[in-house]
């Protein structure tokens, strides 16, 4: 038996890694990678295997460096199940059809460029001339680039896969409640333990049986934090069966860092919001769309049911995240015991109150970019990559009474990782002399806007909640595999592991690790 691990190797994002036995092959997750453009794209479309030899896939949770591949895998030949939780299946149904709307979007765009920069070397027309010609209505007019990329021989960029790739995994999907045992393979059978992470996480539990031996190998996914509200916390007591684990392979995202004391959100988003509405400015939140919105809201819920705060308006201006936020509402059986107590026992719902607006079209959404009262905008992508996020910033960017809050992880080569480091280092000087410019969407702006990060909003435990998960747990950790952490990360914390006692093993891409007696 072993497990070969071909994504989040030493990296973030692109969680992906095969179990093998003499008997079958299960995925552990199916993840896209996320960074620079052209990169990613290259590293998406490949799949290191043949999807054929799959039997099942084992999905530890929703976010899209986790399952974004699910329907290019089914495209290309995948025909077994999509083991999850019950609310991973759930989220999915929205997630992957987004994700397929995203690359559809950008290969339309990518097309129109291509078309227009050639027009424009050949014919010397102006921009205006040729935008008239290869758009309709305002959106690209995609039958007339398709003529004109025939007319030229180009080749046509196509996207990863299509909404109705997407559709076409959903069947797959078999969603699952926690500590529900199935089987996924021949002689193997899988178990869901609460995760912490994000509605419908899991830490998996893989039971196989190979010559007369049973091996137990724990993949945690993404472990969440200790004590945040709304989900409960990741799971310490294991049933017997499961506690012996021969390998465990687990993620080292914070694993140098320690993040602000859970409790200390609250208080730090009430100083946040206090002081941009004093200054007659606007809160900007870049956030995912599944997790980190609905957390936020639930706080600010929070904060105005208790009078603590102005009740400016609240917009969430992502039609992904106004699905989502429904999805959360419908599995109240994950929520902790304080989210029952304060809303659900008083008949509330934790992530809807008056001053809340969900903008869904295009037109709402310029709307408010222009308006410039008081309020507080959640808006994905979260690492700023996308969506209507970027048309916000280049509102609001320029303007010092706005306040550009971080809340979540910023990968490597990110727009929003430039923004955060940028941003946090002219604060850290006092804001002195020229404000750092950020280049996005074709056009540079100043980062005059006030930065914050609130590293406690993290969905990912830090060093010291990673270590309360292996000591205080009853699992008895034979080997670990690290994986899913920047390479500074991850070396930090094996070295804080093994002096621990543990035996670390730090795999790179496509490497494999053959788990024995």
């Amino acid at each position: 038996m072993q497990i070969r691990f071909y994504g989040a190797a030493r990296e973030v994002t692109g969680s992906m890694h095969m179990l093998e036995t003499e008997k079958d092959r299960i995925l552990l997750d199916c993840g896209m990678f996320q960074g620079r453009r052209a990169e990613a794209d290259q590293k998406n479309r490949v799949l290191p295997f043949d999807p054929g030899i799959v039997a099942n896939v084992v999905l530890s949770h929703a976010h899209i460096d986790h399952s974004g591949r699910i329907p290019l895998l089914v495209k290309k030949g995948f025909t077994g199940h999509v083991f999850s939780t019950r609310a991973t299946a759930d989220a999915c149904n929205y997630l992957l059809a987004d994700s397929a709307k995203i690359q559809e979007s950008d290969a339309s765009y990518l097309n129109y460029k291509r078309v227009r920069d050639v027009i424009a070397d050949l014919t010397g027309k102006s921009r205006e001339e040729i935008k008239k010609s290869l758009k309709k209505n305002g959106r690209t007019d995609d039958e007339a680039i398709q003529r004109y990329m025939e007319r030229y021989g180009l080749d046509k960029v196509r996207p990863l896969y299509t909404m109705e790739d997407a559709e076409q995994a959903l069947p797959h999907f078999a969603g699952q409640p926690y500590k529900h045992r199935v089987t996924v393979g021949r002689d193997m059978e899988c178990v869901f333990y609460e995760a912490g992470h994000i509605l419908g996480s899991a830490v998996t539990i893989i039971r196989a049986k190979e010559r007369g031996h049973s091996y137990n190998i724990c993949y945690t996914g993404d472990l969440g934090r200790f004590d945040k509200p709304i989900l409960r916390n990741p799971e310490l007591q294991f049933e017997e069966q499961d506690r012996q684990i021969d390998l465990m392979i687990m993620e080292s995202t914070y694993g140098s860092r320690t993040h602000e004391p859970a409790a200390d959100m609250a208080p730090n988003l009430k100083k946040i919001i206090t002081e941009t509405v004093e200054r007659g400015g606007t809160v900007l939140i870049p956030a995912f769309a599944f997790g980190r919105t609905q957390e936020i809201l639930h706080n600010i819920h929070e904060l105005y049911n208790n009078n603590e705060v102005p009740k400016v308006p609240v917009y969430v201006d992502s039609p992904l995240a106004s699905r989502i936020t429904r999805v959360y509402g419908e599995h109240p059986e994950v929520y902790d015991k304080q989210t029952h107590s304060n809303f659900l026992r008083e008949g509330l719902n934790p992530f809807m109150f008056d001053q809340l607006y969900f903008t869904e079209s295009v037109e709402e959404s310029m709307a408010l970019m222009r308006d410039q009262s008081p309020h507080i905008v959640l808006s994905a992508s979260g690492m700023c990559e996308g969506g209507r996020i970027l048309h916000h910033l280049r509102h609001k960017i320029h303007n010092e009474k706005n306040t550009i809050l971080i809340v979540g992880f910023m990968a490597a080569h990110t727009l929003g990782r430039r923004l955060k480091e940028k941003g946090l280092e002219y604060e850290e000087n006092g804001r002195k002399g020229e404000p750092p410019v950020l280049r996005f969407m074709n056009k540079e702006y100043p980062l005059k806007a006030r930065v914050v990060s609130l590293e406690g909003f993290s969905a990912h435990g830090d060093k010291d909640e990673m270590l309360r998960f292996l000591k205080e747990s009853n699992l008895r950790v034979k080997r670990i595999a690290l994986v899913h952490g920047e390479e500074d990360q991850m070396s930090d914390f094996a070295e804080t592991l093994k002096k621990e006692g543990y035996k670390i093993f730090m795999p790179r891409a496509g490497e494999g690790l053959r788990i024995r007696r």
